[in-house]
């Protein structure tokens, strides 16, 4: 099949929910009217819908739009997030929170927390570093107010991301997408034509006979990967052995009085649970291995657990976390649940979506379709996914529970190399050792290594070597301070009434 050079005409998006339609509104906005975005969902197939928690590069994706944030947040019956905090996952009866955050403020060219981890391990500290924390300051105090941008200021050091539902983002986005140009066709995919020469994909025909050509393809069709998978066969790289969970029991349930600023993720027998709070309902999910656990068990457990009760039948979602062993293929890209799966625990799901269709653009092919931008996007993408799935994995390796089954295998599984060396760093001389364009920067490895015990043996060296630095009495000022400024900010709930209350808030 012979291509003339030139810029694309026509784009096809398969599939719908968050990943179909944050792709349209994305592109429709970059490419502008030369190009004819069209996008194909079905009615009939139910999107998974857990990916109602976010980290902060949500908030560039939206300004990148120029979506205003009251009304997102109204209008998807959001709520703000400042962090993750996790439950009984080094042990029973044992908590930490994943800020989105510094830890301190800096004082002195010696990094806060080389100073802090000096002090903590001289027995001259009493509590944990979220002490420390602005982001664990307002969450435990249900206070929310946005960032200073005035570094001097104790109310800098934080980040937030968003609670959102899902399908009232899809929602908004579709809105978005379609004053842009795109065009949605209603109908379920059958069969996928390939020219004979090159493999490209051609053409996708729907049950009702119709058939939707284009000259590139982006796969949101979820975990089937119906194009990437199903037509070009790239094949799938399976983490289970290091990520065991396979199964997600997923419920709302009545939403309490008290809207809390974060996330939380409480570890149980064979997994962990979800509880992500919305203006008008909570939503709850268990993760779980089902070698180790029934789904009528796991169902039981999630039930007999939620802050309220039961808004719809509890409903399965079935995962093998891993990712494809190519993203882009030919003239194909997989975004979303397509490209892979991460287990939500991190809240990474619509942050792979982002930057897949943000790469995407930055690499954006001409009719051409050069392999050296097909190369060049799939060993980025690679390299964002691993880095991620180390991430994870340190939560379930890091752990001294010895109660189940999954726990005991987790804690003498083998890891992969690259996060045993970042663990080895840690443990002997408090170094973090990362890479700058890592998603999870120094912060976040903290929050995990300390909360789930993992002690360096000595503190970096630099810090022994600054004596003469008052460190105790800065600390002190530092936690004043944040306490002055949480005692100034209003509450969270009065913060989304005030500013962004949902039509649907109850």
């Amino acid at each position: 099949m012979a291509v003339s050079a030139g810029p694309l005409r026509e784009i096809a998006i398969i599939g719908g929910g968050s990943a179909g339609w944050m792709t349209a509104a994305a592109l429709s906005d970059a490419l502008g009217p030369d190009c004819q975005i069209t996008l194909v969902e079905s009615d009939a197939i139910g999107t998974v819908g857990v990916g109602e928690a976010t980290i902060p590069p949500i908030r560039n994706f939206n300004q990148r739009l120029g979506i205003d944030e009251a009304t997102f947040v109204r209008e998807t019956a959001g709520s703000y997030k400042l962090g993750i905090e996790f439950v009984d996952w080094a042990r029973k009866g044992r908590s930490y929170f994943h800020p989105f955050g510094q830890y301190g403020a800096e004082f002195d060219k010696v990094p806060f927390y080389h100073y802090w981890m000096r002090e903590s391990l001289a027995g001259r500290t009493s509590g944990p570093i979220d002490d420390l924390s602005m982001c664990w300051a307002m969450a435990k105090a249900g206070k929310f107010a946005h960032p200073q941008a005035d570094r001097r200021k104790i109310q800098s050091t934080f980040d937030y991301a968003y609670h959102f539902d899902a399908g009232l983002y899809a929602a908004y986005l579709r809105k978005f997408a379609e004053a842009r140009g795109v065009k949605r066709i209603e109908g379920r995919v059958c069969d996928v034509s390939r020219d004979a020469e090159s493999g490209f994909i051609e053409s996708v025909t729907l049950e009702s006979g119709e058939t939707v050509g284009a000259e590139f393809f982006i796969d949101c069709s979820g975990f089937r990967g119906l194009l990437i998978e199903g037509a070009l066969e790239t094949g799938y790289e399976n983490w289970q052995r290091w990520l065991p969970c396979d199964r997600a029991i997923a419920v709302p349930c009545t939403k309490q009085d008290k809207i809390t600023p974060y996330t939380r993720s409480t570890a149980k027998e064979a997994g962990w649970q979800w509880r992500i709070p919305l203006q008008h309902r909570t939503g709850n999910g268990y993760v779980h291995c089902s070698e180790f656990i029934s789904e009528d068990d796991a169902t039981q457990t999630l039930i007999s657990s939620l802050d309220g009760e039961a808004l719809a039948e509890p409903r399965t979602l079935r995962f093998v976390t891993g990712r494809r062993r190519k993203f882009w293929e030919k003239n194909c890209v997989a975004i979303g649940l397509s490209a892979g799966f991460m287990e939500p625990l991190e809240s990474t799901s619509l942050h792979l979506i982002q930057y897949g269709i943000l790469r995407l653009i930055a690499l954006m092919p001409g009719r051409e379709m050069s392999p050296l931008l097909t190369q060049e996007y799939n060993a980025q993408t690679t390299t964002e996914y691993e880095r991620i799935r180390d991430f994870l994995i340190l939560h379930y390796k890091a752990t001294t529970r010895d109660d189940a089954e999954l726990w005991r295998y987790c804690s003498s599984m083998q890891i992969p190399d690259s996060l045993q060396y970042k663990i080895d760093h840690f443990r002997t001389s408090g170094m973090l050792v990362a890479d700058e364009r890592e998603l999870f920067a120094n912060p976040s490895w903290i929050a995990v290594y300390l909360g789930q015990d993992i002690i360096p043996e000595r503190a970096p060296a630099i810090a022994e070597m600054r004596q003469q630095v008052p460190v105790a009495e800065r600390m002190k000022a530092i936690a004043q301070a944040m306490q002055d400024a949480v005692a100034e900010m209003p509450e969270h709930a009065d913060f989304l009434n005030q500013h962004c209350r949902s039509p649907l808030a109850i």
